[in-house]
């Protein structure tokens, strides 16, 4: 980021600071300064052919019913403002201030209408009228120093001023802690990746390509894609498409498309998942960063429905957990993947959690499945940590496409490019660290080259399953109809509602429950009969428990049996395994799983691995694979960190006492 988007960026967050302090929460700060910054830019933009267009307008408003054509030639843009005030001239009359801004906002082309009206603008006009603030704040915008204008501060600089004010609202107010802004460099690498392929396609005279954001932001992964595509191919038309979900970013991306002289129409507004702007459309080029660990509660009842609809719906691989939606994103994404023969590349910026959250059967492990067993992804790249503004986590861009290469089908390349970077003269925010353009060159030629090497693995899709297969071990139960275990039984249900009666009548509702509470002292009294012997037996302890009763009065059914079995018994490591029509009954809390690499057999691991630790264990045949009916459910993981481990041994002990005394000199000097 240069020193001048610094400067303006924080004059402009000083603006909040220092006038809106005392009448506003820092949360509503921004709700005043995003929507002034894009109209000072607006203002900027068009000051130099403002009378050509007031002139235009006067000359033909009562000739021409649509007058669009004729004012945008005259601004030069795809939009224009038919109102006698600019900025500067809005100070010119401080009484009447909200009246002539308000006359100013109104004078803008339809086109920015709908931004004004995403940003609540007019409301907050009236509010710091209200407050008696509108007159300073113009006044703070019109001043030289936030000169917008695109031959001042470019289009890629906005886009710098624009993060760095919504880095600053967020840190001002611990908001939006999974909404992170993509740093220009790993946009920059994002798009390399994706079009390091297709140069020779993309130089193509004629060539027409879609690019898609479905978490567009303020639009900079869409500008940066065209950018280097123009650079790649100067001829070519690029189609911008996006959606973003908060009000205000889609206004800056929105105003910043028409600046462009972009396709407005195309970035939508509302949430991708519930709302999409872009049913049945598929794309080229799909690329996002969508916010990390945030939650989809609000598009829940939508995306369950949707999933429900299997292939014909975006999300028939599964559902991650409702508190974090990003590989929700990746599914619509490639919903969007051409179905017609051809080629679409998808780059997608997630943290770790996407690599192995979720069990096998789960949400998250059955998208990693679907991905993996359509042979869609292509490499994963892990970046280096303090690389965004919001946060200093680790991050890796997923690369997937509809059509592989021959000698890449079947494989997924990992990439490490966590250690590829500089450390930042001054950090922002979080950001201490940044890409440079020859280690995005570097790592561009690690995707291309799909060598293995010290940075680059390659796997086969299967090496990141496995099968969760369930163990188990006997149940071993001793028996002893002491005062203590018989006094359980109370807490058994089946015992319990021996004295619960759902009579209606109190009379009878009082006998029936004594004559339960009766026949419960019985059964008591009869338990307490049996002989105080420690049974490790249960073949030794069922004939005395069913000769006590059947000497007795006290008829007992098989549920209430069932309780005093789990009453009287007590687990024994020692004890007999307990059977049920011959078959070991298994002990619940010593029940464990095995993760099973996918290729292994699973019998020839559990007899190698399992049984040589645990004689008595069996493995449970009725725990399969929903998909495939085999024993053990199929989990896919993908284990960065393990694939590129490096052993670093513990340091000498006298260097570690070396260390602990000069810190203890240090702390001496310190008191001293």
């Amino acid at each position: 980021m240069s020193q001048n988007v610094r400067e303006l960026a924080n004059f402009i967050w000083s603006v909040a600071d220092e006038l809106l302090r005392d009448h506003y929460k820092r949360s509503k700060y921004a709700d005043v300064i995003y929507p002034f910054t894009v109209f000072r830019r607006l203002d900027c933009i068009l000051e130099k052919n403002h009378e050509k267009v007031l002139e235009a307008y006067n000359k033909y408003k009562k000739q021409l019913k649509d007058l669009t054509g004729v004012l945008t030639k005259a601004s030069g843009y795809s939009f224009y403002n038919t109102s006698k005030y600019t900025f500067e001239k809005l100070l010119n009359d401080s009484v009447n201030i909200k009246e002539n801004m308000l006359h100013y906002l109104n004078g803008f082309s339809d086109n920015i209408q709908e931004i004004i009206d995403k940003f609540k603008f007019r409301q907050e006009i009236q509010s710091l009228y209200e407050k008696e603030l509108l007159y300073k704040v113009v006044k703070k915008f019109a001043d030289p120093q936030i000169n917008l204008h695109p031959d001042n501060i470019t289009h890629m600089e906005m886009g710098y001023v624009f993060e760095e004010l919504i880095r600053k609202f967020n840190e001002a107010t611990n908001e939006n802690p999974g909404e992170h802004f993509t740093p220009r460099e790993i946009i920059h690498l994002m798009v390399n990746v994706l079009i390091s392929k297709d140069r020779d396609k993309l130089g193509k005279k004629g060539i027409i390509t879609t690019v898609y954001d479905p978490a567009c932001g303020t639009g900079g992964m869409l500008t940066v894609a065209k950018e280097e595509l123009i650079n790649l191919n100067p001829d070519a038309k690029i189609e911008l498409f996006g959606q973003e979900s908060q009000e205000e970013t889609y206004a800056a991306c929105k105003s910043d498309m028409l600046i462009k002289n972009e396709d407005p129409d195309k970035i939508k507004f509302g949430s991708s998942f519930s709302k999409d702007g872009f049913p049945r459309q598929h794309f080229d080029y799909i690329l996002s960063n969508p916010p990390y660990g945030k939650n989809w509660k609000y598009d829940e009842e939508f995306i369950k429905e949707e999933a429900k609809k299997g292939e014909a719906g975006r999300f028939e691989a599964g559902l991650p957990g409702i508190s974090d939606g990003q590989l929700l994103f990746l599914q619509h994404m490639i919903s969007k993947m051409h179905r017609d023969g051809h080629q679409t590349r998808i780059a997608i910026v997630f943290n770790g959690s996407p690599l192995f959250n979720g069990d096998a059967g789960e949400g998250e492990s059955e998208i990693r499945r679907w991905i993996c067993e359509n042979d869609w992804m292509e490499a994963i790249i892990g970046l280096p940590n303090q690389l965004f503004y919001n946060t200093g986590i680790f991050t890796y861009i997923w690369v997937l496409t509809n059509k592989k290469e021959p000698d890449r089908k079947g494989k997924i390349a990992l990439i490490d490019a966590r250690d590829l970077y500089e450390k930042m003269g001054k950090s922002l925010g979080d950001k201490r660290n940044y890409i440079t353009n020859d280690q995005i060159k570097e790592i561009t030629a690690l995707y291309l080259g799909n060598v293995p090497n010290g940075r680059v693995k390659l796997f086969s899709n299967t090496d990141f399953a496995y099968r969760k297969v369930q163990i188990e071990r006997p149940l071993r139960l001793n028996f002893l109809a002491s005062e203590e275990r018989i006094a359980r039984l109370d807490a058994e249900s089946a015992f319990a509602n021996l004295a619960v009666s759902k009579k209606k009548k109190q009379n009878e509702r009082e006998k029936e429950e004594k004559e339960g509470r009766d026949f419960q002292e019985s059964m008591k009294n009869v338990l307490r009969s049996l002989p105080q012997t420690l049974y490790k037996d249960w073949k030794l302890f069922e004939p005395v428990l069913d000769d006590v009763f059947g000497k007795s009065d006290v008829k007992i059914k098989k549920p209430i049996k069932t309780a005093i079995y789990k009453s009287l018994s007590e687990k024994d490591e020692t004890a007999e395994i307990v059977y049920d029509d011959g078959q070991p009954l298994p002990d619940t809390d010593l029940r464990d799983h095995e993760y099973i690499p996918y290729e292994q057999d699973i019998q020839s691991y559990f007899d190698r691995e399992v049984k040589p630790h645990a004689p008595d264990a069996w493995i449970n045949e009725d725990y399969i694979d929903s998909k495939d009916g085999k024993i053990g459910r199929v989990g896919y993981e993908i284990n960065f960190n393990r694939y590129f481990y490096k052993y670093q041994p513990p340091r000498q002990l006298n260097e570690i006492e070396k260390d602990i005394r000069e810190v203890e000199k240090e702390i001496i000097e310190m008191l001293k």
